[in-house]
C-alpha cells in the first residue's frame, strides 16, 4: 500500500512539473513580445546642415555642429551634418540635401547670393542660415539669424587694453568685410576706451579660413611688432595664431566658442558667438510650427548669445597663466562687467560695422 502511494505521489510530481514547465512558455513569449515589437520612433522631422568647410576647427562650425547634437538629443528630429572642403562644394551639397528631402536645409557661411538663389528655385523647402545672410530682402522660405559680436568683441578689446603690457595689440581677421570687421572695430573701441595710447595692428586673410599656417605667420608678424596681446578672427585659420602666442610667450583671445583650452596659459579669454544655439533655434522653430521664412532674427548679448568665455565659467586662464598677467584678471573683469551693464542698460553704444556713418564707429574707423 505505502509503496503504491509513493508511485502515485511521484507521478503526480512529475506531472506537475510538467505542466508548469509547458504553462511557463506561453508567460515567456509574452514577455519577449513587447522587446520584439520596441523599435525606435520615427523623427517627425528631418534636417542637414550644410558646412563652410570640414568640422575640426574648434570654433565657429564646431559651435554649429553642437547645435545639431543638441537638437538630435533634445527634439524628435534626425538631423545630418554634411561637410564641405569650401565654396566650390556649397551649392552641390545644398542641392543634394534638397533632393534627399529634408524638412529643413541649414547653410552655415553660405553666399548670399547662392542661398537666396535657391531658396527662390525650390519655393516649397524651408532653409535657415544659422549666421548672417547681408540681403536686403530674404525668400519667403529663408529664414537668416544676425548674432551681433560687436559688443562682446569690445569686452575683449577691454581685456586686452587693460592686461597689456607693450600697448601694441593685435587682431587677426579672417576677411575684410562689415560681417567680419564687426569682429576688429568692437575689438578696437575697447582697447582704446581703456588705453587711449594703445596701438592696434589689423591683418587680413583674404577669405582664408582653413588655413593654420598663414594663421600663424601672420601672427608671429604682429607679435615681432611688438603686439603682446592678438584677438583671432579666422576660423580654423585662427588656430595657427594661438599656437603662435604659445610659441613667442605672449598672448591671444579666441574666438566663437570657448578656445580658453587649447593652449593653456596662453589664450586669455574667447569671444562667444552663439551659432550652436541659433542652429538649435532654427530646428526647433521648425518642431514647434513657429518657423517663418522671410525675416532676418537678430541676437546679441542681451540675449545671451554673444559674450565672452569667462561667462560660461572658464578659469582656464587663471588656473595656467603666467602669475603677473593672472593678477591682472581681477582688474579686467571688472571693466567687463562695467561696461556690460552700460551696453545693456543702452548708456553705451559700440560700433557696429554695419554702420560705419554712426559717431562711435566714425571715431574708431578713422583712428
Amino acid at each position: 500500500m505505502n509503496k503504491r502511494l509513493l508511485a502515485i505521489l511521484a507521478i503526480l510530481v512529475v506531472g506537475s512539473l510538467l505542466f508548469t514547465a509547458c504553462g511557463s512558455a506561453p508567460s515567456t513569449t509574452e514577455e519577449a513580445a513587447p522587446a520584439a515589437d520596441e523599435t525606435a520612433a520615427e523623427p517627425e522631422f528631418t534636417c542637414a546642415l550644410i558646412t563652410p568647410n570640414p568640422l575640426g576647427d574648434r570654433s565657429f562650425i564646431d559651435s554649429s555642429a553642437r547645435g545639431i547634437e543638441q537638437a538630435n538629443a533634445e527634439l524628435p528630429v534626425k538631423c545630418d551634418i554634411i561637410e564641405t572642403n569650401g565654396v566650390s562644394e556649397h551649392e552641390a551639397a545644398l542641392r543634394g540635401a534638397v533632393a534627399e528631402g529634408y524638412d529643413l536645409v541649414l547653410g552655415l557661411a553660405i553666399d548670399a547670393e547662392l542661398f537666396a538663389n535657391l531658396a527662390n528655385e525650390f519655393p516649397e523647402q524651408n532653409f535657415s542660415s544659422p549666421s548672417e545672410l547681408f540681403l536686403d530682402q530674404l525668400p519667403a522660405n529663408l529664414v537668416s539669424y544676425q548674432v551681433e559680436v560687436h559688443e562682446a568683441s569690445f569686452l575683449a578689446g577691454l581685456v586686452a587694453g587693460t592686461m597689456t603690457d607693450s600697448k601694441i595689440l593685435g587682431v587677426v581677421n579672417g576677411g575684410d568685410s562689415p560681417a567680419m570687421n564687426q569682429f576688429t572695430y568692437g575689438f578696437k573701441q575697447g582697447v582704446l576706451e581703456v588705453c587711449p595710447d594703445c596701438q592696434v595692428l589689423v591683418s587680413y586673410l583674404g577669405f582664408d579660413f582653413s588655413n593654420p599656417t598663414l594663421g600663424l605667420e601672420t601672427a608671429l608678424a604682429q607679435y615681432e611688432q611688438g603686439a603682446d596681446i592678438v584677438y583671432q578672427v579666422a576660423g580654423r585659420s585662427g588656430e595657427g595664431v594661438l599656437e603662435a602666442a604659445a610659441q613667442v610667450g605672449k598672448y591671444a583671445i579666441g574666438v566663437d566658442s570657448n578656445q580658453d583650452y587649447i593652449q593653456p596659459g596662453s589664450i586669455i579669454t574667447s569671444v562667444i558667438k552663439r551659432v550652436d544655439q541659433t542652429t538649435f533655434d532654427s530646428i526647433a522653430s521648425v518642431v514647434n510650427g513657429t518657423f517663418e521664412g522671410g525675416q532676418f532674427i537678430t541676437k546679441g548679448m542681451k540675449d545671451g548669445f554673444a559674450g565672452l568665455s569667462w561667462d560660461e565659467g572658464s578659469t582656464a586662464f587663471e588656473e595656467s597663466g603666467p602669475a603677473d598677467m593672472v593678477a591682472k584678471l581681477a582688474d579686467a573683469k571688472a571693466v567687463v562687467e562695467e561696461y556690460r551693464a552700460k551696453i545693456l542698460a543702452g548708456e553705451y553704444a559700440v560700433c557696429d560695422s554695419l554702420y560705419p556713418d554712426t559717431p562711435e564707429c566714425v571715431a574708431v574707423i578713422g583712428e
